[in-house]
């Protein structure tokens, strides 16, 4: 079976810090977010953080360092939200100046992109960076991964469409189909790109050798991974390859599908609904040892005077000025407090203390189920052995 996620809800509380940009440059006109005790915390803490703009990619495309990853809102982490309450967030998020929006045509399927479409009305569209992806098709009560080239192309054709936008700004191929080399799905769209459907090209889930092969038919703008302080595989390989051809690198799930907002007691709250309540980190096995990843990331936020949850989206920042996290959420309080991760400073002693409680052997279980598509499992045929249909 074939599984996805970004991150999702988190709480956290107002803070206090004044930061730096990873990378050496500052983040403009953080204030103090006691400057106004009427103001709710969730007020206080999006108003005291100016979200600053990073070039993803090499390409030309420019981004609000974080973004907002929109598949909870519809699909995977139980019922889908009310459609006026998620508008009413994502119109949110762009006024507060996280201006990328992430989402997926199977997510849903189809419906979070309508939803998309509808919160982009009323002149919001020219506001932000729309993000959406393709390859996995739900049909006849089975997923599949696609890339073949006429795929490629009535998948865009039906995004747009959900949408209401003439063209999309970063357009992923979601996973990586092993039927189809990797420069025929590349080539599609590319044409894409030429007919001023598509501005951008991304992939999800790839790996290091099929980056670069991607790469060479069209410049690939960004790479959206799994990242964040108990994810780190992608260290070894496809962070250096992405950096070392100019491609950007959007992080999902940087809070470890909320585990490191609350630990355990995010596990004891998911519903039946909810496909994290599966997932091999989370299970009766494992779960104990992980509480205690949680509990030292914990320990050190309250020394910091932060939350759990914003020391992890801090460290994913603190990677470079070419990674942007797209946490989740689906309430306004939760967004507007993330928001607030942006603010907080990292020593180098902070960092490796950070790693070494999710040091290699210290997470027990795996990413996803054995059945999932992920990066390790995405090499296609060489394109010699390609014939057009």
């Amino acid at each position: 079976m074939f599984w996805l996620t970004c991150a999702v809800d988190v709480d956290i509380q107002p803070l206090t810090l004044y930061s730096q940009r990873p990378g050496g440059g500052e983040i403009e006109s953080i204030e103090s977010s006691t400057a106004d005790e009427h103001l709710s915390a969730p007020a206080m803490a999006a108003a005291s953080v100016s979200v600053p703009r990073i070039k993803l990619g090499s390409q030309g495309l420019e981004v609000s360092a974080q973004g907002l990853g929109c598949l909870g809102m519809s699909f995977f982490y139980g019922p889908p939200k009310p459609e006026p309450d998620m508008i009413k967030l994502i119109h949110n998020a762009v006024a507060t100046g996280v201006t990328l929006l992430d989402t997926a045509d199977m997510y849903g399927p189809h419906t979070n992109e309508i939803l998309l479409g509808k919160a982009l009305e009323g002149g919001v569209r020219e506001k932000v960076e729309l993000a959406t992806k393709f390859a996995v098709s739900y049909a006849d009560g089975k997923w599949e991964i696609r890339g073949d080239p006429a795929y490629v192309r009535a998948a865009c054709e039906g995004s747009l469409k959900r949408l209401g936008v003439d063209c999309i700004d970063l357009y992923y191929q979601h996973r990586i189909d092993k039927k189809v080399p990797i420069e025929v799905t590349i080539g599609e769209l590319k044409k894409l790109v030429e007919e001023g459907k598509i501005k951008y090209i991304g992939l999800s889930e790839a790996s290091a050798s099929t980056i670069r092969r991607a790469h060479a038919v069209h410049p690939i703008t960004a790479v959206q991974l799994e990242w964040s302080l108990w994810s780190r595989d992608v260290e070894e390989e496809i962070i250096p390859t992405c950096r070392e051809l100019g491609i950007g690198i959007v992080a999902y799930s940087p809070l470890g599908r909320g585990f490191l907002c609350s630990g355990a007691k995010l596990v004891d709250s998911l519903s039946e609904q909810d496909f994290r309540k599966y997932m091999p980190r989370f299970q009766p096995e494992n779960i104990d040892k992980n509480t205690k990843i949680f509990e030292r990331v914990n320990a050190m936020a309250a020394k910091r005077g932060c939350t759990p949850s914003q020391l992890a989206l801090a460290w994913v920042h603190h990677q470079g000025n070419d990674v942007c996290p797209i946490p989740g959420t689906t309430k306004i309080e939760n967004f507007n407090q993330n928001v607030g991760a942006l603010s907080v400073k990292l020593t180098p002693d902070e960092m490796a203390e950070l790693e070494s409680y999710a040091a290699t052997g210290e997470v027990l279980g795996d990413r996803y189920a054995e059945t999932t598509n992920t990066w390790k499992d995405s090499e296609t045929p060489p394109l010699s052995s390609w014939k057009s249909e």
